[in-house]
């Protein structure tokens, strides 16, 4: 390399992924398959971010091996200029190897209070939340591709993929406090026959099931779209609940809970799904969820604090389409279409698709070039009407997204528009559930 301290390996070899394969024979799996490049970047970051503690075990070998592997290939020296009694060093690899995992802008906590898994990471809603009280995630796993990258960006950590597999829930360590996962609603075909553990297979909440059921972690917290509680008349909920209870957990009373009273003007409602291990003796009404009081942040709060560039708003053509389609289903007695958020409003659910958009527009009129950027069918409107912005929709689930001056990290959105959309849609809303984490950590405190 001309400049090896420029050099960094996991963005090479995520451009280069599915071109080469750095390996030998001791780069398979149990198996006796190649590991692919991007699960060994997720057992390397795991493993740079744990060493030295509990949870190093299922990424120390691998760990390890991957990194003198990776070195070796790289500068063409012997592996015995890096490596001394199996540590590395972490100051030579951050200038070296690894600045984009001890960069990031949301790193591991040093000395945590307590430590937790994310599963069905997306880019890290439950992470931020639970960091942000003192805690430490020791494994996570997401198998979208576009959102482990912004994961990845944010925290150094790659996460692992498919959860589903064998090969994956293996590096999942002992002995962590909390499972927490956003998981999938996919629907119970079997739900409601006899509402047991074996009811679950076949769907992604049994993974969970399976890893609460080997891992005993003290306390669980799943989130869901409201939909869930009513599912199948509540036998997809009676299933889950059963199942937890089979695994061995005292499940209180499951809430739907709206992120609109915890700082962030959205009217998002998911169900928290919160959960203790049986031997601790904590019972159901032991344990309160967040208080829902006030709505205290507006539109206004989270919107750029400069005017945001004309693609982002709304074609002239598109505009009537709106409005046409509205009129329709008006005059049919239907509530669809477009909504206007007013400054001093509160936003309707972010979520993928256009819906999440058009259910979301706002006035703007502080950008005065409409010079078109992108091809668009007639001009700009010249009213204001535009859409959010990603950066917008990640302020109104309560990521940092914006410099304050004050010096803390900001979160970076390091993918295009479309995936930034589909990101900060399918995220759960930190603040919300950074008020039930804390209830959680407060109960599990009681019991010590």
């Amino acid at each position: 390399m001309e400049n090896e301290k420029s050099f960094n390996l996991f963005d090479f070899g995520l451009k280069k992924a599915g071109k080469i394969q750095i390996y030998d024979e001791n780069s398979l799996d149990s198996d006796g398959n190649i590991i692919p490049f991007e699960t060994q970047m997720a057992i390397v970051s795991h493993f740079l971010h744990t060493q030295g503690t509990n949870f190093e075990d299922p990424f120390k070998e691998k760990g390890t091996y991957f990194s003198r592997f990776w070195a070796d290939w790289v500068r063409g020296k012997p592996k015995e200029v890096y490596i001394d009694e199996g540590m590395l060093s972490e100051t030579s690899l951050e200038m070296f190897l690894f600045k984009d995992v001890y960069n990031a802008p949301f790193q591991p906590i040093k000395k945590p209070k307590f430590t937790f898994i994310d599963l069905f990471a997306g880019i890290g809603g439950f992470r931020m939340a639970l960091q942000n009280l003192g805690g430490k995630c020791v494994f996570s796993s997401e198998w979208d591709a576009q959102a482990q990258r912004t994961y990845f960006a944010n925290y150094g950590e790659y996460p692992f993929g498919d959860i589903t597999l064998e090969s994956t829930k293996q590096y999942i360590p002992d002995n962590f406090d909390i499972l927490c996962a956003g998981f999938p609603c996919q629907a119970f075909s079997l739900a409601g026959k006899r509402l047991g553990f074996a009811e679950t297979r076949g769907t992604l909440f049994f993974d969970v099931a399976e890893i609460l059921r080997r891992k005993q972690p003290k306390a669980l917290f799943l989130e869901n779209v409201k939909g869930l509680a009513i599912h199948d008349k509540g036998k997809t909920l009676k299933t889950i609940l059963n199942t937890l209870d089979e695994v061995g957990y005292v499940v209180p009373e499951p809430q739907i809970i709206n992120a609109m009273y915890f700082g962030v003007p959205q009217h998002r409602e998911r169900i928290y799904i919160v959960g203790f291990r049986k031997d601790l003796g904590i019972a159901p009404e032991d344990f309160t969820y967040p208080e829902q009081k006030e709505v205290t942040t507006h539109w206004i709060d989270v919107r750029e604090s400069e005017p945001v560039p004309s693609k982002y708003y709304l074609s002239t053509t598109y505009v009537n389409t709106l409005i046409n389609h509205k009129k329709r289903h008006e005059a049919k007695g239907h509530g669809f279409g477009y909504a206007i958020i007013s400054d001093d409003g509160v936003a309707n659910a972010i979520v993928v698709g256009g819906m999440g958009r058009e259910r979301n527009i706002v006035i703007d009129k502080r950008q005065t070039d409409m010079t078109p950027t992108t091809r668009i069918k007639g001009e700009y409107n010249r009213d204001g009407w535009r859409r959010m912005t990603p950066r917008e929709w990640g302020a109104l689930q309560g990521y940092p997204v914006y410099d304050t001056g004050n010096g803390k990290p900001v979160f970076v959105i390091p993918v295009a528009d479309a995936s930034a959309y589909k990101q900060f849609g399918n995220s759960v809303a930190v603040p919300a559930i950074q008020a039930t984490a804390e209830q959680i950590l407060k109960t599990l405190k009681k019991r010590k």
